[in-house]
C-alpha cells in the first residue's frame, strides 16, 4: 500500500491527464470547426492518448490497493487565435505536464518508493516524445507559414501522423 501523500500526488496527476485529455478535445473541436481536419483527428487521437495515461494511472492506484478518487476537472479553453496558437499552447500544457511528473519522479526517490519511481519512468519517456512532437509540429507551422496554401499544408503534414 502507498502513503498518503504518494496516492494524492497520484490522483492529482490523473485530474492533470483526465484535463488534457478534454483540453486536447476541445482544441481537436476548434480545428475542426475551422476545417483544420488533419490537426482534428490528430488532436482527438492524442485526446485519447492523454485519457490512457490517465487511466494507467488509475489502474496503478488500483494494483496498490490505494483509493482513487476521481477530481473535478475543469473545463478548458476553446478560444484559439490560429493553428500555431492551438500548438504553441499544446506544447506549454505538454511542459507543465512534464514538471509535475518530474517533481513526481524526485518525491519518489526522496520517500524511497522505489516501486512508483520505477512505475513513473515510462511517463518520464513518455513527455520527452511528447514535447518533441508538439515542437515539431510547431516549428513544421512555422517553416510552412501562414498563408492559405501553407496552413494547408501544416494540416496535411499533422494529419501524416495520426496514428504514428
Amino acid at each position: 500500500m502507498l502513503n498518503e501523500e504518494i496516492v494524492k500526488r497520484l490522483n492529482e496527476q490523473v485530474a492533470k491527464e483526465m484535463y488534457a485529455s478534454n483540453l486536447y478535445l476541445s482544441m481537436s473541436s476548434w480545428c475542426f470547426k475551422n476545417h483544420y481536419e488533419g490537426a482534428g483527428a490528430f488532436l482527438f487521437e492524442h485526446a485519447g492518448e492523454e485519457n490512457n495515461h490517465a487511466k494507467k494511472l488509475i489502474t496503478y492506484l488500483n494494483e496498490t490497493d490505494s483509493m482513487v478518487e476521481i477530481q473535478a476537472i475543469k473545463k478548458p479553453d476553446n478560444n484559439f487565435k490560429n493553428l500555431l496558437d492551438v500548438f504553441e499552447k499544446t506544447y506549454q500544457h505538454e511542459l507543465s505536464i512534464t514538471d509535475s511528473i518530474n517533481n513526481m519522479v524526485s518525491f519518489m526517490l526522496e520517500h524511497k518508493d522505489y516501486s512508483t519511481f520505477n512505475f513513473l519512468q515510462w511517463y518520464v519517456a513518455e513527455q520527452h516524445e511528447e514535447e518533441a512532437l508538439f515542437r515539431n509540429i510547431i516549428d513544421k507551422i512555422k517553416l510552412i507559414g501562414e498563408q492559405a496554401n501553407g496552413l494547408y499544408l501544416a494540416d496535411q503534414y499533422i494529419k501524416s501522423i495520426v496514428g504514428k
